[in-house]
């Protein structure tokens, strides 16, 4: 079981590689299949050797897929500038994961809305 010192130094890691991570993909990277990335996870695999990284991509489902691509050719870069930029000896290695929670987020959202829209409509008539 981990320690709580342990617990809040990985804390505290995570943020400062999502951190870095994002002054990386947010200018340093020259790919043109690299579109426009949002961060909205990092989580660290058992023993901090690998990591899962949470994308949103801006764009349709082919710029998303591209974008994917590039940062997995670009990983060995990344990797490199965020041991350079956070002094670490080993930074992990990073598998890139679309995130469209926010896509599911919106239709669940429309759905409900036409759910309602429907139950009153259906109030009115009775």
């Amino acid at each position: 079981m981990e320690s709580r010192a342990q617990k809040h130094h990985r804390e505290r890691l995570v943020e400062a590689i999502r951190e870095e991570l994002t002054i990386i993909l947010s200018g340093e990277l020259a790919d043109p299949r690299i579109g426009l990335v949002t961060i909205t996870d990092f989580v660290f695999n058992e023993g901090g050797k690998s990591a899962r990284v949470f994308v949103a991509v801006s764009g349709d489902d082919k710029e998303a897929a591209q974008t994917i691509e590039g940062l997995r050719e670009a990983s060995g870069y990344i990797k490199h500038r965020l041991a350079e930029g956070l002094g670490l000896r080993h930074s992990p290695d990073m598998q890139w994961t679309l995130d469209r929670s926010e896509q599911v987020t919106g239709r669940i959202d429309e759905l409900l809305h036409r759910v309602e829209k429907r139950s009153r409509k259906g109030k009115k008539e009775e």
